[in-house]
Formats: structure tokens, C-alpha cells, sequence
């Protein structure tokens, strides 16, 4: 073990802490604990929104991809980053405006109908299933590091996010990002890359020693750039952990143009880092899995030290994932999917755009859900051996079932309730019935669970069903889509903000 790079390793989790207790200074309220109290800044909004996209498969795998198929490796990380620049292009400022917390609130909101409720259910499986994700992905790290077994890995990695993410909430995970952005950063753009462009004799060291498909944009295969763009570019849409960075800026234009710029950045990194795997097949050809280029590369390609800082910046990008898709989790939980669940027996809904308790002072109650599900979710990825496929499945409902219904809501006023429920269970039945039944009759690897065909059926489902119910049905009350009009017009005052609260950059 080299004790260098593990230290340094070991010092970033401290940091890591450190900056959770900072966060906690900042948490007053439950808007604050949320959603960062709606201050950031385009520079914290920039980078903490570039930190939750770029996880563990758009660092280690994309220089694995990279590695792999060369220049086309780029695909994944760019589907990413495509995601982010639609998002706040076409419709984060109308999502700022809503000072909302949730997916499903914005559903309500729009519809006014309870039974669009029910799309919480699937988020909130999504948030955790991807979180349990992210805590087995950078627990590999450990044990490679430190020669940990794997589940004391997971525990202890999986422990470091829950503490600093329960105690001060977005604050905490916000200046914690910030950090791991900035070490990504300098791992990926100021170490990995010139390093092994350097070890491969430059890009022309590397043209003599790969085939010449190595330098093709579309080397990894039409069928992988589609799936990419459709999993990953419309997943980022819709997502609960995206949309509730897109609720802390401070105002619609920086949702937009600091969105913007972190998705610029992303296809950045995407292009960085198959750069670094294209290098490294040629200096170090022997690695087995492509998984561990990232990892090998850290270790035999820079100096100790360096290395130590590279491996930090992977499992940065893992913990940041992990860490949104945690708040995002406790979020839809508390606020949407208890009261739903409530509902059923009588009590009243709480109002939309607020926590279900006291938006003003009840953080405890919000971090017993961050500590409860981030130890489900630590217990997941233990026991668990393929949570993979368990994330997959979410995801595949989440666009199948519920992206149709959301951006329907935000662009065509036609749209019902009706509707969107209706659109929501045809889109989710289709998607389950086709991923049933390719596992049945297919004999493939990415036949069932981990097929294209499942998503693009249940969008069609879906479409189909929302436009004809929707035309069928009555129009949406117009009390509601006054509401909703005012919301989008910035004309709803949420939580007042303190006054002795200053706003990062």
C-alpha cells in the first residue's frame, strides 16, 4: 500500500467532515437544510450542479470507455452533459420561479390532482437506488487503497457521506461539493491528462500505436451514443437530485447560464477523460477491466502524492452523486411520499412548495430521514450484489413512465391531470411489460433489464395515452392554472430569508 496516496486519501474524508460542520453553521431553516436557502451564486451553483452529474461512471468509467473505444469513450459523459445544458436551457428558470422542493410537487402544482402523487413512489426508488449505487462504486477505491474487505469499504465510505450530509443537509453537501469539484478539476484537466499524454508520447506517440478507429467520434457504435442520449440526456430532465440543485440559485438567470456552463464543462470532462484512457491503452496495455484504468493510472503514472490527489478526486465524484441523490431521497420521502401514503387514510395534503412539517424550523425531523434512508441505502449496496439492476429498472420508469407527463405539464397547457396520471400508469405498464418480456423470450446480455427497447416503448405509451386523455378530458380547473401562472411569473413568496445570511458566489 502506498501510505502517501493514502493519506491524502484519508485527509480529503476528513476535509469532507470538516465541511459538513461548516454547512451546519449555515442550516436555519428547512429551506436552508433543502435547498441551500435558495442563495447560490454562479459560481457555487456552477460547480456544485457539475459535481452532482459527474459521478462515478462519468470519471472511472468514462477514461474506462476511453481506454476501450478511444475518442468515442467521450459519449457517455457528453449524453451528461447535453442533459445539464437542456435543462437549463429549455426550463430550469421556470423551475426556480416555482420555489418548490420536489418533482411531484411540480405535478401537483400543475395538475391539481392527488393521483399525480404516485410519481413519487418511482423517485424516490430512483434517488435511493442511485445512491446505494454511488456508495458501492467508491468503496472499490478503498478497497484497492487500503485492502479493505468490501463491506467494511462501503460502511465506512458510506458513513463519512451520511455524517456530513445529515448534519447541515444542502449547506453541508453544497460546500463539500464545491471541494470535490475543485479536485476534480485539478485531477482529471491538471494531472491525468497531461501525464498521460506525456508516458504516451503525445498525440502523436498514440496515433502510431492504435488503430486508426481509436480516433473515430462514433468508434463505440451508433446503438451506444442513442442509448446514452436517451437513458442519460432524458433521465437528467426529470431527475428529483438535478432539479433540487436547480432550487438552490439564488435567481432564474443564474439557474440558467450557471446550468449552462456546468454542462458546457461537462462535455469538457467527457473529452478529458477519454483522452486520458485513449493514453493510457497505450502506455499501460495490460489492464483487464476497464473499470480500473482510472485507478492503475493514478497509481503507475504519477508521482506519489499526485496519485493520492487523483484517486480523492474519483471518490469526490462518487460521494457527490451519492450525497445528492441522498438529500434528494430524504426530500421526496418527508415531503411527498408520507404525506401521500397519509393521505389514504384521510389526512390533509400539505401545501405544495412546502417541507410536510414546519418549513421554518423543523430540520430535525429532516435529518432523521437523511440518517435513516442513507443507512438503507448503505445497507443496500452491502447485501445487495446487483443494485445495478435494481437503479436500471427505476430509471427506465422514471423516463418511461414519468418524463412525458413532467414536460408536458411545463410546455403544452392543454394537459390534464387526468391525463398525466393516465400517462404516468401507461407509460410505467409498458416499460415493465417489455422489460418482462425480453427477459422471458431474450437470449442476449442486453436482453430484460438492460435494454433500450423498455424506455422507448413506454415513451410512446405514455405520449399517446396524454395526448388523447388529456384532449378528451376537461381543461385543467382555471384556479389552478392560475396558480401555476403566478408561480411560473416568480409571484409566490416562499420562506422569508435571513437577513444575516450573506450569499456565496
Amino acid at each position: 500500500m502506498d501510505y502517501l496516496n493514502a493519506a491524502i486519501v484519508v485527509a480529503y474524508l476528513v476535509g469532507m467532515l470538516a465541511f459538513g460542520w461548516w454547512g451546519k453553521t449555515r442550516t436555519r431553516n428547512e429551506s436552508d437544510y433543502l435547498v441551500a436557502g435558495r442563495r447560490l451564486g454562479p459560481l457555487f451553483y456552477t460547480g456544485t450542479m457539475a459535481a452532482v452529474v459527474l459521478g462515478g461512471a462519468s470519471t472511472v468509467g468514462g477514461v474506462g470507455l476511453g481506454y476501450q473505444y478511444g475518442v468515442s469513450g467521450m459519449w457517455l459523459v457528453v449524453a451528461i452533459g447535453a442533459g445539464v445544458l437542456l435543462l437549463s436551457l429549455l426550463f430550469a428558470s421556470k423551475l426556480q420561479k416555482l420555489k418548490i422542493y420536489t418533482v411531484s410537487q411540480m405535478l401537483s402544482l400543475r395538475y391539481g390532482a392527488q393521483s399525480t402523487q404516485m410519481s413519487s413512489i418511482v423517485m424516490l426508488a430512483y434517488t435511493l437506488m442511485l445512491c446505494a449505487t454511488s456508495t458501492g462504486a467508491y468503496a472499490t477505491i478503498f478497497v484497492v487503497l487500503f485492502g479493505w474487505e468490501r463491506w467494511l469499504a462501503i460502511a465506512i465510505g458510506g458513513a463519512v457521506v451520511l455524517i456530513y450530509s445529515t448534519i447541515g443537509g444542502m449547506w453541508s453537501i453544497t460546500l463539500a461539493d464545491m471541494a470535490q469539484f475543485i479536485i476534480k478539476t485539478i485531477g482529471v484537466f491538471a494531472l491525468m491528462l497531461p501525464f498521460t499524454f506525456n508516458a504516451a508520447g503525445g498525440l502523436d506517440g498514440i496515433r502510431e500505436r492504435v488503430d486508426a478507429e481509436f480516433f473515430s467520434i462514433t468508434g463505440i457504435g451508433a446503438q451506444s451514443i442513442i442509448t446514452y442520449f436517451v437513458v442519460y440526456t432524458l433521465g437528467l430532465l426529470i431527475g428529483q437530485d438535478i432539479w433540487q440543485r436547480v432550487f438552490t440559485a439564488r435567481t432564474p438567470l443564474i439557474a440558467r447560464w450557471g446550468g449552462t456552463a456546468a454542462g458546457i464543462y461537462c462535455i469538457l470532462y467527457g473529452v478529458a477523460g477519454a483522452l486520458i484512457g485513449m493514453a493510457a491503452s497505450v502506455v499501460l496495455p495490460s489492464i483487464e477491466s476497464k473499470d480500473d484504468v482510472y485507478a492503475d493510472v493514478a497509481m503507475s503514472l504519477l508521482p506519489v502524492g499526485l496519485g493520492g490527489l487523483v484517486l480523492a478526486a474519483a471518490v469526490a465524484a462518487m460521494m457527490s452523486t451519492a450525497s445528492g441523490a441522498l438529500i434528494a431521497a430524504a426530500t421526496v420521502a418527508r415531503t411527498d411520499v408520507v404525506p401521500y401514503v397519509r393521505s389514504w387514510f384521510g389526512a390533509a395534503k400539505p401545501e405544495a412548495g412546502r417541507p410536510a412539517g414546519n418549513p421554518e424550523h423543523d430540520i430535525a425531523r429532516s435529518q432523521v430521514w437523511v440518517l435513516g434512508l442513507g443507512l438503507v441505502a448503505i445497507a443496500l449496496a452491502i447485501v445487495v450484489q446487483d443494485v445495478v439492476a435494481a437503479l436500471t429498472i427505476a430509471y427506465d420508469i422514471l423516463v418511461g413512465g414519468l418524463l412525458v407527463a413532467i414536460l408536458g405539464g411545463l410546455f403544452w397547457k392543454r394537459g390534464t391531470g387526468l391525463g398525466a396520471a393516465a400517462s404516468m400508469v401507461a407509460g410505467t405498464v409498458a416499460t415493465l411489460a417489455t422489460m418482462i418480456f425480453l427477459e422471458v423470450t431474450g437470449d442476449q446480455p442486453y436482453d430484460g433489464v438492460y435494454a433500450n427497447e423498455p424506455i422507448y416503448f413506454g415513451l410512446i405509451a405514455s405520449a399517446a395515452v396524454y395526448v388523447v386523455i388529456s384532449l378528451l378530458s376537461p381543461r385543467t380547473d382555471d384556479a389552478v392554472m392560475t396558480a401555476w401562472e403566478d408561480r411560473l411569473a416568480g409571484r409566490f413568496q416562499d420562506e422569508p430569508e435571513p437577513a444575516q445570511a450573506s450569499s456565496p458566489a
